[in-house]
């Protein structure tokens, strides 16, 4: 016997009403549950009561802004975050993603792209619930607990984002081996197309501020590998 399909609920953080409106009707026809906050408290409040499955959540909100909701959710309880930005700043994105965004879209944006991201981080989000229990992997001072999704670099913990990790774990499977950032948008996030690499650096460049930039090698107009030894 099939179970029914679970509805996922997701909530949109946006005081533009238009946008907030708009942004629903379209996520309500993909089948998913949705509810609206308008400004930052009223965020944080209906993340705590609704527990939604993912959050798309603009930068900037009345009250205090989305960065600071970003923070304060995810100290409650981790939850796949799409961050909606007016400025393509790199030091925006950079923070968005160190407190805990998985993924950004710049405005203006397609509902169409908005929703093949959301889609993106709710299966991976689905595919890290599955059950495991891989022995860590040891690379000199780094230590990545696979089954628990922790990583340690000389004894001290460093607290990565869901898509940190990730990225991480994808790149330690394959130690010193370049992986292009196409191969990563697609085994990540589950791009198609290679429209979203500056996606990977971003998050390149949050994963190197907390384990160090001396474990991740670039290689220009190619990719990343971990550069470690055993």
């Amino acid at each position: 016997m099939s179970g029914t399909p679970v509805t996922r609920t997701v909530l949109v953080v946006e005081d533009e009403r238009t946008i907030a409106e708009t942004v629903a009707a379209r996520l309500r026809a993909e089948g998913f549950a949705v509810e609206l906050a308008f400004d930052g408290p009223g965020a944080v409040e209906a993340a705590r009561r609704v527990r939604p499955d993912a959050i798309v959540l603009d930068v900037m909100l009345p009250g205090f802004d989305g960065l600071e909701v970003c923070r304060r959710v995810q100290a409650e309880r981790p939850v796949p975050i799409l961050m909606l930005t007016a400025r393509d700043d790199e030091t925006d994105l950079l923070v968005g993603l160190a407190v805990g965004a998985d993924d950004y879209l710049t405005k203006p944006f397609s509902m169409r792209e908005l929703t093949a991201r959301l889609h993106a981080l709710l299966r991976r989000a689905t595919r890290n619930d599955t059950p495991a229990t891989p022995p860590p992997l040891r690379f000199g001072d780094l230590e990545i607990n696979l089954a628990e999704r922790r990583v340690h670099r000389a004894g001290v913990e460093a607290h990565l984002t869901p898509t940190e990790f990730d990225l991480l774990a994808k790149l330690a499977a394959s130690p010193r081996m370049v992986l292009p950032r196409e191969r990563l948008l697609a085994d990540i996030w589950g791009w198609a197309d290679a429209s979203g690499t500056r996606t990977v650096d971003s998050h390149i460049k949050g994963l190197r501020r907390k384990i160090g930039a001396d474990l991740i090698r670039t290689v220009h107009g190619v990719g990343y590998a971990l550069e470690v030894t055993r």
